[in-house]
């Protein structure tokens, strides 16, 4: 990945069609799914047509991840076994996980890098445990279907804390931020953009989206505003003439930690 991705485009594994104009999208990763989008009486034709695209000697637009099935499951060992080593996969992701020893088993027959979607109270009180579980793994993030039918919530608001865990054991463990599941409405884009402002205030980067119309909201409420990064700019350029913390002349004070997250924003602007 040569840029910080900002938008995870699910597409099911059993419909190759829909595969081939996910990575047209536009969409920094594509994300093929063998897992929930995808029937049982059609899993083996998902997993057979996903190695077929993976083993395309022409390189994919984008990095292509496969969300394999869950790993107590019958199915997750052939899929790990059918795509282990394929030239074209970029990352796996583990849906369900519950513990470390979930990814290590994968990371060491596996030699790719994972991602742990972690989707019950389980999984969300072994955060740090997953986070640092073994070198292999690149990052976790939450599936907030399954976190909701689990903990029995209703409202937005109870699930900020298994948010916010997720997000303080990333960072705990030198991750990436993780980035916000996916909004299940295609049509709602105003719930969107609201749910992703949100999302970014709790420390989230970035979204999965399941319809590419999803993308450029997503894009557009992860990006730094012009705000902001006229900020940004002020602030290094004041770090730049006095290291020492200092206040503006609009009177807001910067320090080390100020200027570390302008720094975050300029890069984040640039996409690298």
């Amino acid at each position: 990945m040569t840029r910080t991705p900002l938008t995870w485009l699910y597409a099911p594994g059993a419909r190759p069609h829909v595969v081939a104009k996910a990575l047209a999208a536009g969409a920094d990763v594509v994300v093929v799914d063998l897992e929930d989008a995808v029937a049982p009486e059609r899993k083996e034709y998902a997993r057979a047509a996903t190695a077929e695209l993976l083993t395309q000697p022409q390189p994919q637009p984008v990095p292509v991840h496969v969300r394999v099935n869950a790993l107590d499951g019958p199915w997750a060992a052939a899929d790990l076994t059918a795509l282990a080593g394929l030239p074209g996969l970029s990352g796996l992701r583990l849906p369900k996980v519950t513990t470390p020893g979930e990814v290590r088993q994968v990371a060491v027959a596996t030699p790719v890098p994972l991602y742990a979607l972690l989707e019950s109270a389980l999984g969300i009180e072994h955060a740090y445990a997953i986070a640092t579980a073994h070198p292999a793994l690149r990052g976790i993030a939450l599936g907030e279907a399954d976190l909701r039918a689990d903990l029995g919530v209703r409202a937005e608001a109870g699930l900020d804390w298994p948010r916010s865990r997720v997000i303080v054991a990333a960072r705990a463990a030198g991750l990436a931020p993780p980035s916000q599941t996916v909004h299940p409405d295609i049509r709602d884009l105003d719930g969107l953009a609201a749910s992703c402002a949100h999302g970014r205030a709790l420390g989230f980067l970035g979204r999965a989206a399941i319809h590419p119309r999803q993308l450029p909201v997503i894009e557009r409420a992860y990006l730094p505003t012009e705000a902001e990064i006229e900020h940004a700019e002020t602030v290094i350029k004041a770090a730049a003439a006095n290291a020492g913390a200092q206040a503006l002349p609009d009177g807001r004070f910067i320090d080390a930690a100020v200027v570390a997250t302008a720094r975050r924003t300029l890069s984040l602007a640039g996409r690298t």
